[in-house]
């Protein structure tokens, strides 16, 4: 299994996106890149940690490539918001690919110029490429929140 990181504004969403992905095998809602140790949903949401709402996915490179992540990734959300995801605000929210080694680095700085010159977007991609820090997995209730509580949120999300 391979691993890659996200984040695209509130978790839950593009959580619920990678698991309808064939060939992704797991996605856990989490922290990262920030400077707190096992930061908590609280702590993360006062903006102070520097953490970013992020899903951490285990994929089967024989079924989906990191280039076919990157595609639901940029469709999931916009990418041109700095710091925020329609009413969610602050630097938690933050559009950003999370790479685990220099050829995700390569693959991802590639995918981001081809989606801005796509001009499927209005405005400059904001997304930022870091190396991955560590991952703080997010409580528990966090943790497929969509699927637990798909009547609250009817067609929303399908």
């Amino acid at each position: 299994m391979t691993k890659a990181m996200f984040g695209a504004g509130c978790f839950w969403g593009i959580e619920e996106a990678f698991r309808k992905v064939q060939g992704v095998t797991d996605v856990a809602v989490g922290y990262s890149g920030g400077a707190t140790e096992n930061p908590t949903y609280e702590e993360v949401c006062t903006g102070q940690t520097g953490h970013a709402e992020v899903v951490e996915i285990d994929f089967d490179e024989q079924k989906v490539s990191f280039e076919q992540l990157l595609t639901v990734f940029w469709s999931c959300h916009n990418p041109t918001q700095l710091n925020y995801q329609g009413p969610d605000i602050g630097t938690q929210y933050r559009t950003a690919i999370f790479t685990m080694d220099e050829e995700q680095a390569e693959v991802a700085k590639d995918s981001k110029r081809i989606e801005q010159e796509s001009r499927r977007h209005n405005g400059d991609i904001a997304t930022e490429i870091t190396p991955a820090q560590k991952f703080w997995r997010a409580e528990e209730y966090h943790q497929q929140y969509i699927e637990k509580n798909r009547g609250r949120f009817g067609r929303l999300f399908g």
